[in-house]
Order: C-alpha cells, then sequence, then structure tokens
C-alpha cells in the first residue's frame, strides 16, 4: 500500500470555501475506496481582509500580517447548511490560520483561489532555503482538478446568497473526486 495522503485546504477566512471543502472531502474518504489513501484533511485561512473605506467601492486591502479575524469561529451557517442538505452533519471544525508547520505536515495544500494561492507561494519564500528544501506540501488551486482541462478557482460566498454556496459545494465535490480518482489509479499502479 503507498503511504497515506495528508490534505490541507485553504481560503481566505477557513469558514466558507475550505471548511466546504474539507467537510466535502471528509465526507468522501470515510468509506472505501478512498479510506485507505487518506491521513489527515483539515483546513485553514491565509488571514484577514478587511474593507477600507476611503477606497472606491469598498475595495479590498490586504492585511493578512494580521492574523486571522475569524480564528475560532464555526464554520458559515450557509456552509453547514449547505453540508447538511447533502447528507454531511457530522463535520466540525474552529477556524484557524495557516501556520508555517502546515507546509511540511501535509502533502497537498489546496488554494480555493489566485489570491489565497498568492499568499500561500508568498509565505512559502518567506521561509528560509533550507526550510524550502524540507518542504513537503505541494500547493497548487484545488481548481486544477477540475476536469474542465483548465484550473478553476472557488468564489468567496460570503456576501453572497445561498447559491454561492451552492456553487462552491459543487466544485468541491468535482474537484475532490477527481483528485481521489487520480490518487486511487497511482495507488493501483504502485501496487501492480
Amino acid at each position: 500500500m503507498a503511504e497515506k495522503i495528508s490534505v490541507l485546504f485553504v481560503c481566505l477566512g477557513n469558514i466558507c470555501r475550505s471548511t466546504m471543502a474539507e467537510g466535502v472531502f471528509r465526507s468522501l474518504t470515510k468509506d472505501a475506496p478512498y479510506k485507505d489513501l487518506i491521513d489527515t484533511v483539515d483546513s485553514c485561512g491565509t488571514g484577514a481582509r478587511h474593507s477600507d473605506p476611503s477606497t472606491p467601492f469598498g475595495a479590498q486591502a490586504n492585511f493578512s500580517r494580521l492574523g486571522a479575524y475569524h480564528a475560532g469561529d464555526d464554520p458559515d451557517d450557509r456552509t453547514m447548511s449547505t453540508l447538511a442538505k447533502h447528507g454531511i452533519t457530522d463535520y466540525t471544525h474552529a477556524a484557524r490560520k495557516v501556520r508555517a508547520s502546515d507546509f511540511d505536515e501535509f502533502d497537498y495544500i489546496f488554494a480555493m483561489d489566485r489570491s489565497n494561492l498568492s499568499d500561500l507561494q508568498r509565505y512559502t519564500k518567506k521561509s528560509s532555503s533550507s526550510a524550502k528544501a524540507g518542504q513537503k506540501a505541494k500547493v497548487m488551486l484545488f481548481g486544477e482538478y477540475s476536469g474542465q482541462g483548465k484550473a478553476e478557482v472557488v468564489n468567496d460566498p460570503y456576501y453572497g446568497g445561498n447559491q454561492g454556496f451552492q456553487t462552491a459545494y459543487e466544485q468541491c465535490m468535482r474537484f475532490s473526486k477527481n483528485f481521489l480518482e487520480e490518487k486511487l489509479a497511482e495507488a493501483g499502479e504502485e501496487k501492480a
């Protein structure tokens, strides 16, 4: 049997998209055929973004170095109700910020959008070269597993309605299945 895989999902606040992805992924990996593939699954956020009222249209200013403004919070109620609508009722999580140790502990770190990916890549560049040499994680967009021939982003549904959460759920389900099918095929090839 191949070594088990660990996966970390990352969005901004760790209460909508990354928790949706974690909940979906956990539900898919509870049973065969994926159960034996996966070791650890978690989610976190890159930091804080606050609206700057002095800029036109409430443009977002990045304050990711200030910390996660949702740290310790439960997932958004709309995330939980979307998961429940699809039969995922046993998921719990407390939001947290990405840690330096995540890059050594996880095999895959999946960003929900390009801003999250950029934040993660910037974070790894700040690490010393010796730390990067030992980095275990492959950092990429979760949407690389879209199955559409090009990467997709999972848009943040926080300021929108329930349809945004449903769309995020559908993307997370599709990306998760595509990733797991690829890893299952690779594990089968290693056995042969």
